[in-house]
């Protein structure tokens, strides 16, 4: 083999071409099966290894790895590369928030919808999951720390408030009171060593405050006043930069030494209301409104802005933390209060985020089916209105399988396409089916409907449920192939809600616990012989869906309220700890199907209110991918 040695830093430029003039020596054309390739030469041995000859690309690969791909006739490597990408949504949408911590330990709190709030929510790297709230609602704040010690500041209750407060990673405390009330401030730093600047209090402000974890000091004054700049770094070495003196948006950059602010290189896109991250010497500034909101997103070299790849949502008033690296931006107001969340990258992989897509429609839309399979398996059984089929799902198209028995409703199913079972309904019996037809197999001992089940079609469990002649149950039963076993259990009576996982590794969550909360966030789990409760949903529904294990669920769409204006599109997940957000459902349902993993699930049929539907959704998790590019010999 030919001696290509790696040189990546002279040889491979971003956009992937390979400098030939770098390199010497000659490699065989008997050794590379493209001839235009003949004249790559290498480098002094020190550099790196041998290029490797291989059929197809190798995994894993990493940063400034060279091969040559004898199928494609390609010399290829790995670059990084940076970019935005699809987060889970907030809990709730807003906008004039503010943030705190890393990309996948954040802090996002306050803000607006069509008033003051108070919540708080932490990012996981996954999604976001609720946590304590703000002592005092308010918006137009700031923040600064990490997700386990983070600081608010500033901002309107109902007035300009000086108010600070501090979060230990559960709930928040008060802290001293800022020496100059104001709104539309900046803010940088940790929780015992913060930085305040600029912002409104009747006017335009450049005052500068600094906490020592306690109490607020005066500090140098910005060079500009100004409201709604993005800050970024530490105390003693902070960046401020867009903003609005009163006069317009401005791009002018601001440095603080601890002292004094001094001038920095200006953006190339002015702006206000943008979103900071990083250190001084290495900011990240995103979105705002120039004034039209923008995505704009540029990072900063300690000296000069160069812009990168831009977001995908266009936002002012949004929140943001991190490094300049791996950033995270979030909420914000595009024409309306969003929850869109989006990660920022400079990665050797290309990071694909989760998201729903459609799939192909069912024959006739129904509700409160039983379900079993995968997301290219998957197996519609009964529903509502009357509905005596069994539909197949090939992960694009639904076809009609065996007769289902019964016309039932509000069942639940276990198993696979090729090998389910029916739980439950308006009708006692279970039935079997083997990927052609049903046979009956067992009864339940109690008959019920709205029941979570979850397993396989030799050992399945029915959870809960409500009774025909009412009211709702706690009980449980094992289902073994043939005979149903009364065993112990769940911990709270409640139905409309559903279950994944398998006999002796299984959970439940939401439903309903006539006669009060109507709306369940509880979740339990079972290990094949008792319930365990778990840490609640964010968001109580009933006639939700689910699929995967015990330690990794995700939950989706549901009814929230009495009405159609409950229903959700809602998508959590857990990690067998916490729920947290995932990115909702194109439509908003309840009642719906379900199949598939927590990577790969299935959400079909179900009632959109105020009629049924025949839409499918597949759900694909996060994928990771390298970056892999090919070089050319010019």
């Amino acid at each position: 083999m030919g001696t290509i040695k790696r040189n990546f830093s002279n040889n491979v430029t971003p956009t992937g071409k390979f400098d030939s003039a770098d390199l010497t020596g000659t490699i065989p054309a008997t050794n590379v099966a493209d001839a235009s390739l003949t004249n790559i030469t290498s480098v002094p041995a020190s550099v790196g290894d041998l290029v490797q000859k291989v059929a197809s690309d190798p995994t894993p690969v990493g940063a400034g790895d060279v091969w040559y791909n004898t199928t494609s006739n390609a010399l290829k490597s790995v670059i990084a590369s940076a970019a935005w990408s699809s987060g889970a949504p907030l809990g709730t949408a807003r906008y004039k928030l503010a943030g705190a911590g890393t990309q996948t330990a954040a802090l996002g709190f306050g803000g607006y919808t069509t008033t003051a709030l108070a919540n708080t929510e932490e990012y996981n790297g996954s999604g976001w999951a609720t946590s304590g709230n703000l002592g005092t609602a308010r918006f137009l704040l700031a923040g600064c720390g990490t997700q386990t010690a983070g600081l608010a500041f500033g901002g309107i209750t109902t007035v300009v408030t000086g108010a600070t407060e501090e979060y230990n990673g559960t709930s928040w405390g008060p802290g001293g009171t800022m020496g100059t009330a104001r709104r539309d401030l900046g803010g940088a730093g940790t929780q015992t060593a913060g930085l305040a600047f600029g912002g409104l209090t009747t006017v335009f402000t450049g005052a500068t405050e600094q906490y020592d974890g306690s109490s607020w000091a005066a500090g140098g004054s910005l060079g500009t006043a100004k409201r709604d700049p993005a800050g970024a770094g530490i105390q003693t070495a902070a960046l401020a930069f867009g903003g609005n003196p009163g006069t317009g948006v401005v791009a002018n950059t601001e440095e603080y030494d601890g002292s004094a602010w001094t001038a920095g290189g200006n953006l190339n896109t002015a702006r206000t209301t943008l979103g900071g991250a990083g250190i001084q010497t290495a900011a990240l500034a995103f979105g705002g409104s120039t004034p039209s909101v923008t995505t704009a997103t540029e990072q900063y070299n300690g000296t000069s802005w160069t812009s990168v790849s831009s977001m995908a949502t266009a936002r002012g008033y949004l929140g943001g933390c991190g490094i300049q690296t791996s950033t995270l931006g979030f909420g914000g107001f595009t024409t309306v209060a969003t929850a869109a969340t989006e990660e920022y990258n400079v990665s050797t992989n290309v990071i694909t985020g989760a998201a729903w897509a459609s799939g192909g429609n069912l024959p006739t839309p129904f509700r409160y089916t039983g379900s079993a399979g995968t997301q290219t398996a998957g197996l519609s059984m009964g529903g509502d209105p009357s509905i005596s089929a069994a539909y197949e799902y090939d992960g694009s198209t639904w076809t009609t399988g065996g007769s289902f028995p019964g016309a039932v409703s509000e069942l639940s199913g276990a198993g696979t396409q090729t090998a389910a079972v029916s739980i439950g309904g308006y009708n006692a019996t279970s039935y079997k089916y083997d990927g052609s037809s049903w046979t009956s197999s067992g009864s339940m001992n109690t008959l019920r409907r709205a029941l979570a089940g979850f397993g396989t079609q030799t050992a399945a469990v029915g959870a809960a449920g409500f009774l025909n002649a009412g009211p709702h149950t706690n009980a449980t039963e094992e289902y073994n192939g043939s005979t149903w076993t009364s065993v112990n259990p769940t911990n709270v009576s409640r139905y409309s809600l559903k279950g994944a996982g398998l006999e002796t590794a299984g959970i439940i969550f939401g439903g309903d616990q006539d006669p009060s909360p109507r709306y369940s966030n509880l979740a339990e789990s079972y290990d094949g012989t008792s319930w365990t409760t778990l840490n609640n949903l964010n968001t109580a529904r009933q006639h939700l869906a689910g699929a995967g294990t015990q330690t990794a669920t995700v939950v989706f769409g549901g009814a929230l309220a009495p009405g159609d204006p409950g229903i959700t599109s809602q998508t959590e997940f857990y990690n067998g700890t916490s729920w947290s957000s995932y990115p909702n459902m194109a439509t908003a349902r309840f009642g719906l199907g379900q199949a598939g993993s927590s990577t790969a699930a299935l959400g079909f049929a179900g009632d959109v209110g105020p009629v049924n539907t025949v839409a499918t959704e597949e759900f694909t998790g996060e994928t990771s991918a390298a970056n892999v590019v090919t070089i050319s010999s010019s």
